[in-house]
């Protein structure tokens, strides 16, 4: 009796073939995608160059410069007014996601997992405002707010900011996809509500909550025409309206783009720290 031996398929070959023929097409992709993140990244790159730059020296655009210097960003760290802007700005953005987050998600959930009366004509009611351009009420909530004493203050800064339609739109969206038997079952338990809030609804949320957070951080950290209304004094300014103050006191061009680059850095913090959280989010949008 004779045993036949069988010879291993060679697959190899073949599939490093293929591997070449996929990577023959993507390659026009890839090089898209990097003259795009070149393009995206150029300025930035710049901005940084001419914060750099000494101020009584020639730079960009008329001619590169001959050395860099940290000196502009140590000014500017070390201004009163650079870093109570900062301050300020920091304070509208950090108050403004923990309130917009909190009254959202809880909203979300409202509109999400409960039944009332006028639940879904309250909602498009509610959505219906991001149709109004936030131009056309300006005047109008700056009355409101100087009458009720909120001009030039933190409070009359942060409040109007707080009904945040898209915000509560985003949290209703993916709050309404959670499996229902999770509220059944801890009903039946007899859990409050602000259990079932806190432990059910807030941990699976996290991931929208860290995307929103962004998002509204972002908002609020480079909004100018509200706190340019809102607020009269120097100590009040945040810094997009600092920053644009500065070109009508004859500011180095140096010393601007320095003050621009500082205040980009919490924006890349904020986006480093939660990006875990971002695609987690991507990811559970795409499965769902």
């Amino acid at each position: 009796m004779t045993i036949t031996e069988t010879k291993p398929v060679k697959a190899a070959p073949a599939r490093a073939a293929k591997s070449r023929r996929r990577s023959g097409r993507q390659w026009p992709f890839a090089l898209l995608l990097g003259l795009v993140a070149v393009l995206t990244v150029s300025p930035f790159l710049l901005m940084l160059v001419l914060a750099l730059s000494p101020k009584n020296e020639p730079t960009l655009p008329h001619q590169w410069p001959e050395s860099l210097t940290l000196d502009n960003l140590v000014t500017n760290l070390t201004s009163s007014g650079f870093l109570g802007w900062t301050l300020n700005s920091f304070i509208y953005a950090a108050v403004s996601v923990v309130i917009i987050l909190l009254t959202a998600s809880m909203a979300g959930y409202a509109f999400a997992k409960k039944r009332f009366p006028g639940r879904d004509a309250l909602m498009w009611a509610f959505l219906a405002t991001m149709m109004v351009p936030f131009q056309a009420t300006l005047i109008p909530l700056f009355i409101l707010i100087s009458d009720l004493n909120g001009a030039d203050t933190f409070w009359g800064l942060i409040v109007p900011t707080l009904a945040n339609s898209q915000a509560v739109f985003l949290m209703r969206q993916f709050i309404r996809d959670l499996p229902d038997e999770l509220f059944e079952a801890a009903k039946v338990d007899g859990a409050p509500e602000w259990r079932i809030y806190l432990q059910i609804v807030v941990p699976l949320t996290k991931p929208i909550l860290a995307t929103l957070g962004v998002f509204v951080f972002l908002w609020h950290w480079n909004d100018f025409l509200w706190p340019l209304v809102a607020t009269s004094s120097e100590e009040m300014r945040t810094l997009t309206v600092g920053l644009s103050s500065l070109r009508g006191e004859q500011f180095p061009q140096s010393m601007e783009m320095a003050a621009a680059a500082i205040s980009v850095v919490p924006c890349l913090a904020v986006f480093f720290l939660l990006q875990r959280y971002l695609v987690n989010s991507i990811a559970m949008t795409g499965l769902k």
